[in-house]
C-alpha cells in the first residue's frame, strides 16, 4: 500500500525543550488550606456569639423591645392662703401647760378675730408632732397657710373628726359646713419632749 507524503512545513519544526503547553496554573494547595482554617474559625466565633445572644435574651437579660417606662406624675401641691374667715380650735395634747393658750395668742395677733380662736385641752397628753386638720379639700390652702405661716410649720392633714354635726334644731344652718381649722399642739412645741406614743 503505497504512503502518502507531505510537505514539511512550520509546524513539523518544533523546538526540542517545549515544557507543558496548554497547562492552566493550578491554585497552591498550602494557601486554599489557611483560607479554609480561617473562615472556620469566623463561622466558629459567628455561631458562639449568636448562640449567647440567644441564651440572654431566652433567659430575660435582654429585651429586644422594652416597654416604655412610665412617666412620673408630678405631685400637685397647694399653695398657702392665710385666711382669716376660718374659725380655729387650739387643743393641747401635751402635758405641758399653757401651750394652747400661747398658740392662740400667736394666731390672733397674725390677724385672726380673737372670738374666732378658741383653746383647750385634747383627751390626750402625748401627741406626737403639731398637726393643723381640715375637713374639705378646698380648706386646704388656709391650713396650710396656718401651718407655714403663722405657726412657723406643721404638719397638715385632713379629716373630719373634728368637724361639728349639723343640728336638726338650726334648720336654717348647717353646722356640718363650718369653716373651721384644729391646730393639735404635739410634743414638738413642748420645750422637753418625751417620746410620742399615741394620738389624739
Amino acid at each position: 500500500m503505497p504512503k502518502s507524503t507531505f510537505p514539511r512545513d512550520r509546524f513539523d519544526e518544533l523546538p526540542a525543550e517545549t515544557g507543558r503547553v496548554g497547562a492552566h496554573r493550578a491554585e497552591n494547595p498550602h494557601m486554599r488550606g489557611w483560607v479554609v482554617f480561617l473562615w472556620a474559625i469566623l463561622a466558629t466565633i459567628v455561631l458562639i456569639a449568636v448562640g449567647i445572644f440567644g441564651t440572654l435574651i431566652a433567659s430575660g437579660r435582654i429585651v429586644l423591645n422594652p416597654p416604655p417606662s412610665p412617666t412620673p406624675t408630678p405631685i400637685e401641691t397647694v399653695a398657702p392662703v392665710v385666711d382669716t374667715t376660718y374659725a380655729v380650735i387650739v387643743l393641747n395634747a401635751t402635758s405641758e401647760e399653757g401651750l394652747a393658750t400661747q398658740m392662740k395668742d400667736q394666731i390672733v395677733a397674725a390677724g385672726w378675730p380673737a372670738d374666732s380662736v378658741t383653746a383647750s385641752g385634747a383627751g390626750v397628753t402625748d401627741f406626737a408632732e403639731t398637726t393643723v386638720y381640715f375637713a374639705f379639700p378646698e380648706d386646704e390652702a388656709a391650713a396650710r397657710g396656718l401651718a407655714e405661716t403663722v405657726l412657723g410649720g406643721a404638719q397638715v392633714a385632713q379629716s373630719d373628726v373634728y368637724q361639728p354635726a349639723d343640728d336638726p334644731a338650726t334648720a336654717d344652718i348647717d353646722e356640718s359646713t363650718t369653716k373651721q381649722l384644729v391646730v393639735v399642739i404635739g410634743l414638738d412645741r413642748t420645750s422637753n419632749p418625751p417620746s410620742p406614743s399615741a394620738t389624739p
